[in-house]
């Protein structure tokens, strides 16, 4: 029997097929989801990988046994399926394991009106229910099953999408976009078609959730290597490069050079504060110290949080956040039920180059004032061990625990944090020169291996 305490993380459940997640599983969490949400109807999708559809069915049928009628939206990138949680209004779940390797699979869940469901709000409560299904303990069926009805909802998705940029200002531009084999082979091409000043060009765009190019993985540098190859030699005005499950993008300048999650931030910062004076804008910490003093110089109101979709949209709820970034290339947006979505976020970056007139080269300039590490990831035995170790060794500095352990060392700082999906320590430094951040990044990383 699957060890469901293996799989439930922070904010989704992730986990191998079948060893961790299977059938079984996913009828369990089918069941529990509809016991917590307490909803007449719900929405699932799901992404390319093989295992999918599978999942999904079991997953459904666990709902349907417990009166919950279900709208499979089928084959969806994971904004889409928060899209049709909020024009629906219904909980939804997206089966992904976003940029995991191909034997992973996931479950990303939300309350209707794509609202978060986490550890602290949901996925407990689930755990507890699927656990005690798997026990033989599955709660009394309704006397009356849900219903099943399919519904493809891409057209509408991308109406919605489109509506973040506007057409009349657009200049031409020569974008390629790398979809990984993941879903944004399938929603990439259907924005740009209603796009024509634009020319795109997809690199991996079939859906094979084997992922035979590369890992679905762009937060690693080495997974936008062919794509900054392909904007050299092809001339283009800007490269994409999208995750697995396409809620995520990050962005090459037209000198092949990838930009960080946290000048894709401060520059989405800069759009939205032009078009809402005084706004507030999340950022989480991970973010370059850029980003707090670009919303700053702006007029808007910064404000620092953890990291995590659940965390973000719970928070944009409370404070009125327009707009939120991730160093991790999720970019939050009010207008999309505060959902993350990889593909609005490029309307904005594209929105501005048309707007400004400007290269991204150009674009990015004053936006990158820092030398910073990039995300290192280090297997270790006890990552508990290793942070409170850490934090003694810099014990003099300045600490806070607001996710994982930051230190604030004056002019460098840096955090330490466990990863939330697979067993990695996760190292993020930056410093004002890169002589400073390549050496402080030695010192850290001697520590952590030791």
């Amino acid at each position: 029997m699957p060890d469901l305490n293996a799989i439930v993380k922070a904010y989704d459940i992730r986990g191998i097929v079948p060893e961790q997640l299977d059938a079984s599983a996913a009828y369990a969490f089918g069941v529990a989801f509809a016991k917590f949400t307490n909803a007449s109807a719900i929405v699932v999708a799901h992404d390319m990988r093989p295992s999918g559809p599978e999942l999904v069915d079991a997953f459904q049928r666990g709902a349907l046994a417990h009166g919950v009628d279900v709208t499979n939206v089928g084959l969806a990138s994971s904004d889409l399926l928060y899209y049709a949680s909020g024009k629906f209004n219904m909980p939804g779940a997206m089966f992904t394991a976003s940029h995991n390797p191909a034997q992973y699979n996931g479950i990303k869940c939300c309350l209707a009106g794509a609202r978060s469901i986490g550890i602290d709000n949901g996925l407990r409560e689930m755990l507890v229910t699927a656990t005690a299904v798997l026990d033989g303990k599955e709660p009394a069926p309704a006397a009356k099953a849900g219903t099943l009805s399919h519904i493809n909802l891409l057209s509408e998705f991308v109406d919605h999408v489109v509506r973040f940029i506007q057409a009349d200002t657009l200049r031409p531009l020569k974008i390629v976009a790398d979809t990984a084999n993941g879903m944004g082979g399938l929603v990439v091409p259907a924005v740009f078609e209603r796009l024509s000043a634009f020319e795109l060009e997809v690199m991996y765009g079939e859906l094979d959730g084997t992922f035979p190019n590369h890992p679905a993985d762009p937060l690693q540098p080495a997974n936008q290597r062919d794509l900054q190859a392909r904007v050299l030699a092809g001339g283009f005005d800007v490269g994409l490069a999208f995750d697995g499950d396409a809620d995520r993008v990050f962005v090459v300048d037209e000198k092949g050079r990838g930009m960080s999650g946290s000048t894709t931030t401060a520059l989405l910062a800069t759009r939205f504060l032009r078009t809402h004076p005084g706004a507030t804008i999340l950022y989480n910490l991970i973010c370059s110290r850029a980003v707090p003093e670009v919303i700053a110089e702006l007029g808007g109101k910064g404000i620092r949080t953890k990291n995590g979709h659940s965390f973000m949209k719970q928070i944009m709820a409370e404070t009125g956040a327009v707009f939120a970034g991730e160093h991790s290339g999720h970019y939050y947006f009010a207008d999309n039920y505060r959902a993350d979505s990889g593909l609005i976020a490029t309307m904005g970056v594209l929105g501005e180059m048309c707007h400004t007139g400007k290269s991204l080269s150009q674009m990015r300039e004053p936006l990158e004032r820092y030398a910073s590490s990039g995300e290192i990831n280090t297997t270790v035995k006890d990552i508990h061990a290793v942070i409170e170790r850490i934090a003694l060794d810099y014990a003099s500095y300045t600490q806070d625990r607001v996710d994982g352990l930051t230190v604030d060392c004056g002019s460098w700082w840096f955090n330490v944090r466990a990863s939330n999906t697979e067993p990695l320590l996760r190292l993020n430094l930056e410093a004002s020169t890169r002589d400073e951040c390549d050496e402080h990044v030695v010192e850290l990383l001697a520590s952590i291996t030791a």
